[in-house]
């Protein structure tokens, strides 16, 4: 099976240009692709996890994996998607996230064997460039007027975009030239919301006289509601533990929608499609063996199967009503804090006034008690190891000092 239609069946594939002589490519040759990384963190985040997974069925079907970290584009950041302009970081800010993510990728590519990936850094030739050599060589090759019809700038122009944030698809076309150039890469890919800049860098290198230049997006991660999937109580679900638990994680994928867990599963794992049917094509309580396939996999997958098991006991733990569970998030308080106070700490709110809200609501719970007064207090007469818990998906441990 051509590595396209593997991709097609797992639901990954969103667009392509020139897909004929993509497939023919794909086909006949071992091809190097790259995927771009920009570190605006210090960790990857869900959204980066399909990219991921992307690249690994490419290098197992015998491709090269190159992987960008955008040490140079991320002094700009790219305005898809973006209602305001990102941040400047500093370049030692930026460097310190490239060296946090090298070792997240290294779970789901390999550097190793006869087809090793590679990792690159685009600010090993964009910080040095000269802007007039650039904007001649390179500028020169793109229309304005087709810049603002695209997506990924539409919205900024309501708000304001700035020229600083235009230059970000030259750079990126520029970097696709670079890998072109360097390393014979022929394809890049991304998420849709990507496709604009990396069309641009398809054509700059056609306009070289180079015709084997090929690129694929893949459909983001979303809900059934088409909401972007990875937020939690927490904020954002991080590929680091120390930013999102492994329980945590674990209890993201474990408490998705019926109806988003063969996506899920497709996207996330390498099981099976038989196996993935068979799964999914159940009704009512039946789905719940796939929710914890999924969770256990994919935990598995980020954390390691060691983390993935622990996850999987303390859930086990906490729902059959054994007592308090290990490995869920764990925060430390005084004795005598306010409940306020352990909701802030546990993030499940911002703010007091947030928290108060959420009192007032019925939706804190300790010890499984709900609690509706908002001067409560926590006590070590509860035990030293309380429960506070957020609705019904919403936990975390407090230990009282």
């Amino acid at each position: 099976m051509n590595i396209l239609d593997t991709l097609r069946e797992r639901d990954y594939i969103e667009q392509t240009i020139y897909e004929d002589k993509l497939r023919e490519l794909l086909e006949t040759k071992k091809v190097p692709f790259y995927i771009g990384i920009d570190p605006t963190a210090d960790s990857l985040h869900i959204g980066h996890f399909v990219s991921l997974m992307v690249a690994s069925y490419m290098q197992k079907a015998g491709h090269k994996p190159i992987i960008l970290m955008g040490g140079g584009t991320a002094t700009i950041g790219d305005p898809s998607g973006k209602t305001d302009m990102r941040r400047m970081m500093s370049i030692e800010e930026i460097n310190h996230n490239v060296e946090c993510i090298k070792n997240q990728v290294s779970k789901f590519v390999s550097f190793e064997g006869e087809n090793p990936a590679i990792i690159v850094n685009n600010a090993d030739w964009l910080r040095d460039l000269k802007f007039v050599d650039f904007m001649r060589e390179i500028g020169s090759q793109f229309s304005v007027s087709k810049m603002l019809s695209a997506e990924c700038y539409k919205t900024r122009l309501e708000t304001g975009l700035t020229f600083f944030e235009m230059g970000y698809m030259l750079l990126q076309s520029y970097d696709f030239l670079t890998l072109y150039n360097k390393y014979g890469c022929k394809i890049q890919i991304g998420g849709n919301d990507q496709w604009s800049n990396i069309i641009g860098g398809v054509n700059l290198i056609r306009k070289f006289g180079h015709e084997d230049s090929f690129a694929f997006t893949f459909k983001l991660l979303t809900t059934k509601e088409g909401k972007k999937m990875g937020k939690t109580e927490r904020g954002a679900l991080w590929l680091d533990e120390e930013k999102t638990s492994p329980y945590e994680f674990y209890q993201y994928w474990r408490n998705v929608d019926d109806k988003d867990i063969k996506k899920v599963l497709c996207m996330l794992t390498f099981l099976p499609m038989d196996e993935i049917n068979k799964l999914t094509n159940v009704e009512g309580e039946e789905i719940n063996k796939a929710k914890k396939v999924a969770a256990y996999e994919i935990t598995k997958l980020v954390h390691g199967e060691q983390k993935a098991k622990e996850a999987e006991e303390a859930a086990e733990a906490l729902f059959s009503g054994k007592g308090i569970a290990d490995n869920m998030p764990t925060v430390e308080l005084q004795d005598g804090s306010s409940i306020l106070e352990a909701i802030i700490t546990a993030k499940f709110a911002p703010s007091k006034g947030q928290a108060r809200i959420l009192v007032d609501q019925g939706g804190i719970s300790i010890n499984d008690e709900k609690i509706q007064d908002q001067s409560y207090v926590l006590s070590k007469e509860l035990g030293e190891e309380i429960i506070l818990k957020k609705g019904k998906k919403g936990f975390c441990k407090i230990i009282l000092k």
